[in-house]
């Protein structure tokens, strides 16, 4: 949000210099980003006058002037072909910057004749583009005048940096009402009384929702103006609006511009002449076009609200005008429209279209209900002031929504919340400059929330406007409660669960990456997507779609590293991953590799390379950290594709997939450059069941049991194709009291085993909970346990 300091004083009446408003406007929580003074860079420049004109003697090109200073007459060489005697234009002398070169000017000679100065063009004063003559200043300014405040220039300019939640600080008027509030002046008010209707006609408005999408637009409002002249602007109204970055057009096209930025109040005129019927509101049809004022034709989608007249659509309410209906010097009569769009709905249609204009920045964020029969007054006297015309009635479809919420503010919020003592004179006062309704006192108070300020909602959002009326700075400093200590209450579950997966990833050796959220086309479809989210503006060619997985960046951050000399490492990160370009189609994901050397080298134990069981176990511990229960999942073998086949897996629970784990398949890594072995995990966070409640002790928790433990080792003979995962899953449904550990520690294949077939050997832990197994006890379960490895896998001991 950009607006100048005269712009500022017609809304504020105030003595305070920029620099005091810049600092009271970042105090209230309105972070100034910037402030330029256009004419700061012409300093010393003033008005001169030709007196005489002469034919330079070397050269065609060039004339030799007299020019009259407020210090004396001047010799002066200039190129222009515009110059004659009695012309006024901006001078420039020996010592000042040429604001468009950065050259510094001295006296010179130029082919014979001395030049002392150099009368100045708009290009070379940063002023526009006209570089044809230099300037003819109009009417008789006085010479010597300083050139800032004969050419009028807007400034110094106050960019604001306005947070989503403050819409009517997209209005210098509201600007204005928080620097009165916080003492700094008087709000001033724009005329909104109500002009005189004329017997002209009026353009007919209507609103054709269907039930229930009333909402959409709840008031429409226009007033058809006949006899105008829509020639250029006035200096005034062009300079404010160059001021602040925006190129005028024309007297009203200019006019809503201008009420954008001044009440936060955006409007449009349509040619009158140009419209066929009357103008209906309406949801589109699917497929309809419309040929914008941005010069694009636009394909529109069910839903969308648009302007139409008797040929189709001509507007597209909140987001952008059409050109078949805009205003041009022919122009001779207009319509008015002023409405209040839903704020939902016009972010929708701009984001699917693509339209970032003024206008739809305002109506997405909520514009003030009450502004709009005002506004149209207000916009009505100045387009009769600058365009002429007669103003026929109102028109008025639908009516003014009630928006003035009220709630129950009890002022010992503002101690318990901000930790301030403010004197209730001092908050009452605060509060109704700002524009609230106070009732009641002196510790419970109605308050009435204004229809500008969407944002408040709550008691605390009260207790913040007395604290940056009262000031930010008198809040006294308290220290932090540790996060360990509070997380519980202010993390939400998953949350949680994050922080949790983050700090165990960490401990275990693996270092945080933070990557791109996009990645290229071809990358995105090798890792899973069937059709890559392709980004309409992407900021670099090789970003053009939005990640599937997270596992290709943390790969290019292993190149990068392999590359810098780095031999071996761990990554990983947790972030969202995207199945799909609409809202809502994303998930947290869990994504980490090993790569290279498993640990440096040293004296203790020969150095190798890391291998799946390393990436296993470390997703199986970052699944337990989440919540998982891991002890009673499976492992299958149908990672992605991206995995070595022979050497990777999936973590499951029945046909829910946990995680998918492995060695990084060897084309994959042979396209992206990397010549050393990696291994990686990935896992959805928020697909992980939702971690149960701790068991009661004594209901059900395992406890530790006073009674010995007996270990049995069993080596099966199994085909060559059973899993290893099967034959410990089948142990362990077996005797499910008893078994309480079992573990692989070999595979033998080879002399004494028949071809085709391998021994696994199995060590299986037992304890009872409430006595000492008897030998006949571990032999009824060694039989149980044999009966089920053999009815699951065919497996038969070996002897």
């Amino acid at each position: 949000m950009k607006f100048t300091l005269p712009w500022l004083k017609e809304h504020l009446d105030t003595t305070a210099g920029v620099e005091t408003i810049a600092k009271k406007l970042t105090d209230l929580g309105l972070e100034v980003e910037d402030v330029t003074d256009p004419g700061a860079a012409l300093a010393g420049f003033q008005v001169a006058e030709i007196i005489e004109v002469a034919r330079h003697p070397q050269a065609d090109r060039l004339s030799a002037l007299k020019v009259r200073t407020a210090d004396g007459v001047l010799s002066v060489v200039c190129g222009a072909q515009n110059v004659r005697q009695g012309l006024r234009g901006i001078l420039a002398r020996p010592g000042h910057v040429v604001p468009a070169t950065g050259v510094t000017l001295t006296k010179a000679e130029i082919r014979g004749v001395a030049s002392e100065g150099m009368m100045c063009s708009w290009r070379e004063l940063g002023l526009g583009e006209d570089h044809e003559g230099i300037i003819d200043l109009p009417g008789e300014p006085e010479v010597g005048m300083p050139a800032v405040a004969a050419l009028g220039i807007e400034g110094p300019v106050i960019e604001l940096k306005v947070t989503p939640d403050r819409a009517d600080c997209f209005g210098v008027n509201g600007i204005a009402r928080d620097l009165a509030a916080a003492g700094l002046g008087r709000l001033k008010s724009r005329d909104f009384s109500p002009v005189a209707p004329g017997t002209d006609a009026v353009t007919r408005t209507r609103l054709a929702f269907a039930p229930g999408n009333e909402g959409a637009c709840p008031l429409f409002v226009t007033r058809t103006i006949k006899g105008v002249r829509n020639g250029p602007s006035p200096d005034w109204l062009q300079r404010r609006l160059t001021a602040i970055g925006l190129r005028p057009i024309s007297a009203l096209v200019d006019i809503t511009n201008y009420l954008t930025f001044d009440l936060c109040r955006p409007l449009h005129v349509f040619d009158r002449n140009k419209l066929q019927g009357d103008l209906v509101l309406r949801e589109a049809e699917g497929g309809e076009t419309l040929v914008g004022l941005d010069g694009r034709t636009h394909t529109l989608t069910a839903g969308m609200t648009v302007i139409c007249d008797d040929t189709g659509v001509v507007s597209l309410a909140g987001v952008v005008g059409g050109e078949s209906t805009s205003c041009d010097e022919g122009t001779t009569d207009v319509v008015l429209e002023v409405a209040l769009f839903d704020p939902l709905r016009t972010a929708e249609t701009g984001r699917r279209l693509s339209i970032d204009s003024d206008a739809r920045a305002r109506f997405e964020r909520g514009i003030d209900a009450g502004l709009v029969l005002p506004g149209t007054e207000f916009a009505t006297r100045l387009i009769l002031e600058l365009c002429g015309g007669r103003a026929g009635p109102v028109e008025i479809a639908g009516k003014v929504p009630e928006v003035r919420g009220r709630l129950t503010f009890h002022t010992a919020q503002i101690g318990r919340l901000a930790g301030i003592t403010v004197e209730r004179d001092e908050m009452e006062a605060g509060l109704k400059a700002l524009g609230f309704g106070v009732d009641g006192g002196p510790d419970l108070y109605e308050i009435t929330i204004p229809s500008w300020r969407h944002d408040v909602s709550t008691e605390a959002c009260i207790v913040e406007e007395v604290a940056r009326l009262h000031g930010y700075d008198h809040i006294p400093p308290v220290s932090v409660p540790r996060m360990a200590a509070v997380s519980a209450q202010v993390l939400t579950p998953e949350q949680r669960r994050r922080s949790d997966v983050r700090r165990l990833a960490a401990a275990r050796g693996l270092m945080e990456a933070v990557t791109w959220s996009f990645m290229p086309e071809g990358l995105a479809m090798r890792f899973g997507a069937a059709e890559p989210i392709r980004l309409q503006n992407p900021i670099h060619a090789d970003l053009s779609a939005l990640r599937p997985s997270l596992l290709p960046n943390l790969l290019a951050a292993v190149r990068r590293n392999v590359d810098r000399g780095f031999r071996g490492g761990g990554l990983f990160e947790v972030g969202p991953r995207f199945m799909a370009a609409e809202p809502g189609r994303q998930a947290w994901n869990c994504a980490g590799l090993r790569f290279g050397e498993l640990r440096q080298r040293n004296w203790l134990e020969p150095v190798r390379n890391v291998d799946v069981f390393d990436i296993k176990a470390d997703v199986l511990a970052l699944l337990t950290a989440a919540g998982a229960k891991v002890d009673t999942a499976q492992i299958s073998t149908d990672a992605p594709d991206w995995f070595h086949p022979g050497r990777s897996g999936r973590v499951r629970l029945g046909p829910q997939v946990l995680a998918s784990f492995g060695e990084i398949h060897p084309a994959v890594l042979a396209e992206l450059g990397i010549e050393l072995p990696v291994v990686a995990f990935e896992f959805d966070l928020d697909s992980l069941p939702k971690p149960r409640a701790r068991a009661v002790r004594g209901k059900g928790a395992l406890q530790a049991s006073p009674f010995p433990a007996v270990e049995r080792d069993f080596a099966f003979l199994v085909e060559e194709g059973v899993t290893v995962d099967a034959i410990l899953k089948a142990i362990r449904q077996a005797e499910k009291q008893l078994v309480r550990e079992v573990s692989v520690f070999d595979v033998y294949r080879g002399q004494g085993v028949e071809p085709g077939k391998k021994s696994v050997a199995v060590a299986v832990r037992l304890q009872a909970q409430d006595r000492t197994l008897t030998e006949p006890a571990i032999e009824a379960v060694s039989q149980r346990i044999v009966a089920s490895v053999a009815k699951a896998t065919g497996a038969s001991l070996r002897g």
